[in-house]
């Protein structure tokens, strides 16, 4: 991975090659305190523009680590992908000039980007419990055909199956030539993994000692029940369903008709984005034109 050589290279140099120290009025002891240490990235958040300091260890997926909009580098690597397709390079998203002519969707996207997105494009975040609605497995067929860019960010991991109809339908929000910016958390095994593959028609309740349970009567009429559920958000939001993986998530983006999929492994360290491990990483596709 490029990024850490990059990393070491700007971390090992001496303190006399980098400390401002010799700057008149400052102190050695003041401009050593500014620096950053060893194994600490220095970043321009690519959302907010925020200055950030950073430990490489806690570059972690899922971990706010922008001081001022608190984007976790999922989001950042979000946008990224999406200024780099549509700019022809990374952007700040505050820095971007509006341009009313893209048009794009987001499904529950982040307060953290989404309002940005609806200054800079003419986009809409959508929602599966209220309006602006949209079911990505029963899309309303204003949705369709009209999108230069979907962004589904953690969505599909809770989608009821059959979960291809998800995909096939992702693919038909978008205009030819659109791209969809994706990501769920996915292993590197060859399958992925059902919780409930018999899932059919389910209610999710708590039971007398408050603790959750899942209630599925699968298609052949067979009951069973489900505790140790796993939600994201917190007990009562959103069940996890599955767990992907890559292999089958290529699968799936190609039965959908998508074409040049990529899995964004770059880093990006000069925006906070540095992959510590290869999986649940971002991933675009797009519509044939």
């Amino acid at each position: 991975m490029r990024g850490i050589p990059f990393i070491r290279r700007l971390f090992s140099q001496s303190a006399d090659a980098t400390t401002p120290a010799a700057k008149p009025g400052r102190s050695a002891a003041a401009a050593s305190a500014a620096l950053p240490q060893p194994g600490e990235l220095t970043w321009a958040c690519n959302i907010c523009g925020a200055l950030n300091h950073t430990l490489i260890t806690s570059m972690e997926r899922e971990s706010g680590t922008c001081r001022q909009c608190s984007s976790v580098m999922r989001f950042r690597a979000m946008m990224a992908i999406l200024t780099e397709r549509f700019c022809g390079k990374v952007q700040v998203l505050t820095e971007l000039a509006r341009n009313p002519h893209i048009t794009g969707l987001g499904m529950s996207d982040s307060d953290t980007y989404a309002a940005l997105l609806a200054q800079k494009f003419s986009y809409t975040n959508t929602y599966y419990h209220c309006e602006p609605l949209l079911d990505i497995v029963k899309p309303a067929p204003q949705w369709l055909g009209v999108n230069d860019f979907v962004i589904s960010s953690d969505v599909f991991e809770h989608v009821p199956p059959p979960i291809q109809s998800a995909f096939d339908n992702m693919y038909a929000l978008l205009k030819p030539g659109g791209i969809a910016i994706f990501s769920v958390p996915f292993s590197l095994e060859a399958d992925t993994f059902e919780h409930y593959p018999d899932l059919h028609d389910f209610t999710i309740r708590q039971d007398e000692n408050g603790e959750w349970v899942l209630d599925n009567v699968s298609k052949a009429g067979v009951k069973k029940s489900f505790r140790n559920l796993v939600f994201h958000g917190g007990p009562g939001s959103t069940l996890e369903l599955r767990l992907f993986s890559q292999a089958a998530l290529q699968r799936h983006f190609a039965a959908a008709g998508f074409t040049d999929l990529r899995v964004h492994n770059e880093p990006h360290v000069e925006h906070g984005i540095f992959w510590l491990a290869p999986w649940s990483l971002m991933l675009s596709a797009v519509k044939p034109a």
